[in-house]
Protein backbone atom coordinates (compact mmCIF):
# COMPACT_ATOMS: atom_id res chain seq x y z
CA UNK A 1 0.00 0.00 0.00
CA UNK A 2 1.85 2.92 -1.35
CA UNK A 3 0.53 5.34 0.26
CA UNK A 4 0.22 3.75 3.70
CA UNK A 5 -0.04 6.92 6.30
CA UNK A 6 -0.34 9.84 4.13
CA UNK A 7 -3.26 12.27 3.98
CA UNK A 8 -5.14 13.36 1.19
CA UNK A 9 -8.04 15.86 0.52
CA UNK A 10 -10.58 15.12 -1.86
CA UNK A 11 -12.66 18.16 -2.95
CA UNK A 12 -16.33 17.13 -4.52
CA UNK A 13 -15.27 13.25 -3.53
CA UNK A 14 -18.48 12.52 -2.64
CA UNK A 15 -19.95 11.14 -5.93
CA UNK A 16 -18.64 10.30 -9.73
CA UNK A 17 -14.58 11.14 -10.81
CA UNK A 18 -14.42 12.82 -7.26
CA UNK A 19 -15.68 9.48 -5.80
CA UNK A 20 -13.67 7.10 -7.85
CA UNK A 21 -10.33 9.23 -7.15
CA UNK A 22 -11.14 9.10 -2.84
CA UNK A 23 -11.79 5.18 -3.49
CA UNK A 24 -8.50 4.77 -5.35
CA UNK A 25 -6.22 6.40 -3.07
CA UNK A 26 -8.07 4.56 0.30
CA UNK A 27 -6.89 1.30 -1.38
CA UNK A 28 -3.78 2.50 -1.87
CA UNK A 29 -3.45 2.85 1.73
CA UNK A 30 -3.91 6.59 2.17
CA UNK A 31 -6.31 8.28 4.71
CA UNK A 32 -8.73 10.18 2.60
CA UNK A 33 -11.00 13.22 3.79
CA UNK A 34 -13.45 14.16 0.97
CA UNK A 35 -15.59 17.44 1.05
CA UNK A 36 -18.38 18.93 -0.76
CA UNK A 37 -21.81 20.87 0.47
CA UNK A 38 -23.56 17.92 1.32
CA UNK A 39 -22.93 14.37 2.51
CA UNK A 40 -23.02 11.58 0.54
CA UNK A 41 -25.98 9.20 0.53
CA UNK A 42 -23.27 6.65 1.94
CA UNK A 43 -19.96 6.58 2.55
CA UNK A 44 -17.21 6.48 0.53
CA UNK A 45 -15.68 3.10 0.59
CA UNK A 46 -12.99 0.81 -0.31
CA UNK A 47 -11.10 -2.15 0.52
CA UNK A 48 -12.61 -1.94 3.69
CA UNK A 49 -11.92 1.36 4.89
CA UNK A 50 -14.08 5.23 4.83
CA UNK A 51 -12.91 8.56 3.68
CA UNK A 52 -13.96 11.11 6.28
CA UNK A 53 -16.59 13.52 5.16
CA UNK A 54 -16.42 17.27 5.78
CA UNK A 55 -19.31 19.90 4.58
CA UNK A 56 -17.55 22.95 3.55
CA UNK A 57 -18.40 25.40 0.43
CA UNK A 58 -15.08 26.18 -1.26
CA UNK A 59 -16.44 29.19 -2.40
CA UNK A 60 -16.01 30.72 1.21
CA UNK A 61 -11.87 31.50 1.74
CA UNK A 62 -12.87 31.56 5.85
CA UNK A 63 -14.46 28.08 6.12
CA UNK A 64 -11.70 26.40 3.45
CA UNK A 65 -9.13 28.26 5.83
CA UNK A 66 -10.61 26.78 8.63
CA UNK A 67 -11.15 23.01 6.91
CA UNK A 68 -7.80 22.84 5.98
CA UNK A 69 -6.52 24.07 9.65
CA UNK A 70 -9.41 20.66 11.03
CA UNK A 71 -7.63 18.36 8.61
CA UNK A 72 -4.32 19.43 9.96
CA UNK A 73 -5.46 19.30 13.25
CA UNK A 74 -6.97 16.20 13.12
CA UNK A 75 -4.38 14.29 11.41
CA UNK A 76 -1.57 15.68 12.06
CA UNK A 77 -0.25 16.41 8.31
CA UNK A 78 -1.57 16.69 4.60
CA UNK A 79 0.29 15.06 1.69
CA UNK A 80 -2.24 15.80 -1.42
CA UNK A 81 -4.90 17.72 -2.29
CA UNK A 82 -6.98 16.95 -5.10
CA UNK A 83 -8.96 19.81 -6.69
CA UNK A 84 -11.70 18.20 -8.23
CA UNK A 85 -14.89 19.61 -7.40
CA UNK A 86 -16.85 21.89 -10.11
CA UNK A 87 -18.83 21.29 -12.77
CA UNK A 88 -21.23 23.65 -15.41
CA UNK A 89 -24.95 23.39 -16.44
CA UNK A 90 -25.26 23.32 -20.23
CA UNK A 91 -25.97 27.13 -20.87
CA UNK A 92 -25.26 29.15 -24.21
CA UNK A 93 -23.31 32.61 -23.81
CA UNK A 94 -26.44 34.48 -24.78
CA UNK A 95 -28.75 33.00 -22.61
CA UNK A 96 -27.19 33.97 -19.26
CA UNK A 97 -26.06 37.27 -18.14
CA UNK A 98 -22.43 37.63 -17.20
CA UNK A 99 -22.95 37.18 -13.12
CA UNK A 100 -24.00 33.01 -13.88
CA UNK A 101 -20.79 32.54 -16.22
CA UNK A 102 -19.13 34.18 -13.46
CA UNK A 103 -20.24 31.73 -10.64
CA UNK A 104 -18.84 29.21 -13.24
CA UNK A 105 -15.65 30.56 -12.92
CA UNK A 106 -15.63 30.56 -9.26
CA UNK A 107 -16.34 27.31 -8.80
CA UNK A 108 -13.87 26.30 -11.41
CA UNK A 109 -11.08 28.19 -11.58
CA UNK A 110 -11.29 30.34 -8.04
CA UNK A 111 -12.55 27.32 -5.53
CA UNK A 112 -8.84 25.68 -6.43
CA UNK A 113 -6.69 28.36 -6.09
CA UNK A 114 -8.63 29.07 -2.98
CA UNK A 115 -8.46 25.48 -1.83
CA UNK A 116 -4.57 25.46 -2.75
CA UNK A 117 -3.60 28.50 -0.62
CA UNK A 118 -5.03 27.08 2.20
CA UNK A 119 -3.32 23.88 1.97
CA UNK A 120 -0.24 25.32 1.02
CA UNK A 121 1.41 25.62 4.92
CA UNK A 122 1.28 21.89 5.64
CA UNK A 123 1.19 20.47 2.00
CA UNK A 124 5.12 22.22 2.07
CA UNK A 125 6.21 20.74 5.48
CA UNK A 126 5.07 17.78 4.09
CA UNK A 127 7.04 18.03 0.82
CA UNK A 128 3.42 17.03 -0.61
CA UNK A 129 1.57 17.45 -4.16
CA UNK A 130 -1.78 19.46 -5.74
CA UNK A 131 -3.45 17.65 -8.37
CA UNK A 132 -5.91 19.92 -10.27
CA UNK A 133 -8.58 18.06 -12.58
CA UNK A 134 -8.67 19.34 -15.26
CA UNK A 135 -10.75 19.08 -18.70
CA UNK A 136 -10.35 18.22 -22.64
CA UNK A 137 -13.23 21.02 -22.66
CA UNK A 138 -9.93 23.33 -21.42
CA UNK A 139 -8.01 22.53 -24.82
CA UNK A 140 -10.91 23.16 -27.46
CA UNK A 141 -14.09 25.10 -28.32
CA UNK A 142 -16.68 24.25 -25.24
CA UNK A 143 -20.18 25.50 -26.64
CA UNK A 144 -22.52 25.66 -24.31
CA UNK A 145 -20.02 25.50 -21.37
CA UNK A 146 -18.08 28.18 -22.57
CA UNK A 147 -16.83 29.52 -19.32
CA UNK A 148 -16.13 25.91 -18.01
CA UNK A 149 -13.89 25.47 -20.89
CA UNK A 150 -12.35 28.83 -19.93
CA UNK A 151 -11.94 28.08 -16.10
CA UNK A 152 -10.07 24.51 -17.01
CA UNK A 153 -7.84 26.25 -19.57
CA UNK A 154 -6.81 28.71 -16.51
CA UNK A 155 -6.74 25.87 -14.16
CA UNK A 156 -4.34 24.40 -16.34
CA UNK A 157 -2.06 27.59 -16.59
CA UNK A 158 -2.50 28.09 -12.90
CA UNK A 159 -1.21 24.68 -12.30
CA UNK A 160 2.03 25.22 -14.16
CA UNK A 161 2.66 28.31 -12.65
CA UNK A 162 2.21 26.77 -9.63
CA UNK A 163 4.72 24.11 -10.05
CA UNK A 164 7.45 26.55 -10.49
CA UNK A 165 6.65 28.89 -7.41
CA UNK A 166 5.85 26.06 -5.08
CA UNK A 167 8.89 24.86 -6.29
CA UNK A 168 10.51 22.39 -4.81
CA UNK A 169 8.77 21.73 -1.78
CA UNK A 170 5.33 20.97 -3.56
CA UNK A 171 4.62 18.88 -6.81
CA UNK A 172 1.87 20.52 -8.81
CA UNK A 173 0.04 18.61 -11.79
CA UNK A 174 -3.04 18.08 -13.68
CA UNK A 175 -5.06 15.32 -15.25
CA UNK A 176 -6.98 16.66 -18.52
CA UNK A 177 -10.09 14.26 -18.24
CA UNK A 178 -12.25 13.38 -21.49
CA UNK A 179 -15.52 11.73 -20.87
CA UNK A 180 -16.27 9.90 -18.19
CA UNK A 181 -19.12 7.34 -16.99
CA UNK A 182 -20.30 8.32 -14.18
CA UNK A 183 -23.87 8.22 -12.56
CA UNK A 184 -24.93 11.17 -14.00
CA UNK A 185 -23.63 9.74 -17.81
CA UNK A 186 -27.21 9.31 -18.86
CA UNK A 187 -28.21 12.91 -18.46
CA UNK A 188 -25.97 13.63 -21.33
CA UNK A 189 -25.18 10.90 -22.92
CA UNK A 190 -29.30 9.15 -22.62
CA UNK A 191 -29.88 5.43 -22.24
CA UNK A 192 -26.80 2.77 -22.36
CA UNK A 193 -27.35 2.38 -25.72
CA UNK A 194 -26.66 6.34 -26.10
CA UNK A 195 -23.44 6.08 -23.53
CA UNK A 196 -22.59 2.61 -25.59
CA UNK A 197 -22.64 4.85 -29.04
CA UNK A 198 -20.73 7.92 -27.17
CA UNK A 199 -18.13 5.56 -26.43
CA UNK A 200 -17.15 3.95 -29.31
CA UNK A 201 -16.12 7.59 -30.66
CA UNK A 202 -13.59 7.15 -28.17
CA UNK A 203 -10.37 5.44 -29.90
CA UNK A 204 -10.23 3.06 -26.79
CA UNK A 205 -13.86 2.41 -27.31
CA UNK A 206 -15.29 3.46 -24.18
CA UNK A 207 -15.80 6.10 -21.71
CA UNK A 208 -13.35 6.66 -18.77
CA UNK A 209 -14.69 5.07 -15.66
CA UNK A 210 -14.15 6.96 -12.37
CA UNK A 211 -11.50 4.53 -11.04
CA UNK A 212 -9.44 4.80 -14.74
CA UNK A 213 -8.98 8.77 -13.31
CA UNK A 214 -8.40 7.17 -9.75
CA UNK A 215 -5.73 5.42 -10.54
CA UNK A 216 -3.89 8.20 -12.74
CA UNK A 217 -4.34 10.35 -9.27
CA UNK A 218 -2.56 7.96 -7.26
CA UNK A 219 -0.12 7.61 -9.82
CA UNK A 220 0.87 11.41 -9.47
CA UNK A 221 0.14 11.52 -5.97
CA UNK A 222 3.29 8.89 -5.43
CA UNK A 223 7.04 8.52 -4.99
CA UNK A 224 6.81 7.35 -8.68
CA UNK A 225 6.22 10.62 -9.95
CA UNK A 226 8.29 12.35 -7.67
CA UNK A 227 10.09 14.39 -10.60
CA UNK A 228 6.80 15.27 -12.46
CA UNK A 229 5.72 18.60 -11.48
CA UNK A 230 3.80 21.22 -13.90
CA UNK A 231 2.64 18.58 -16.05
CA UNK A 232 -0.68 17.56 -18.22
CA UNK A 233 -1.33 14.17 -18.16
CA UNK A 234 -4.78 13.61 -20.44
CA UNK A 235 -7.17 10.70 -19.41
CA UNK A 236 -9.25 10.72 -22.55
CA UNK A 237 -8.72 7.13 -24.40
CA UNK A 238 -6.72 8.85 -26.79
CA UNK A 239 -9.37 11.43 -27.72
CA UNK A 240 -11.56 12.08 -30.13
CA UNK A 241 -11.75 11.00 -33.57
CA UNK A 242 -11.12 14.11 -35.86
CA UNK A 243 -14.48 14.68 -37.93
CA UNK A 244 -12.43 15.40 -41.16
CA UNK A 245 -11.43 11.75 -41.15
CA UNK A 246 -15.23 10.32 -41.46
CA UNK A 247 -16.44 13.06 -43.91
CA UNK A 248 -13.38 11.88 -46.23
CA UNK A 249 -14.25 8.78 -45.62
CA UNK A 250 -17.89 9.48 -47.08
CA UNK A 251 -16.97 10.82 -49.60
CA UNK A 252 -14.75 8.32 -50.69
CA UNK A 253 -17.58 6.12 -50.42
CA UNK A 254 -20.17 8.43 -52.45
Amino acid sequence: MELKGRVVVVTGGTRGVGAGIARAFLAAGAQVVVCARRPPAEPVAAGGREAVFTAVDLRDPGAVAEFFAGVADRHGRLDCLVNNAGGTPYRLLGEGGAERHARVLELNLIAPMTASLAAHPWLRASRGSVLMIGSVSGTRPSPGTAAYGAAKAGLENLARSMAVEWAPEVRVNSLVLGMVRTELAHLHYGDEAGVAAVGATVPLGRLAEPSDVGEAAVFLASDRAGYVSGASLLVHGGGERPAFLDAATVNKEN
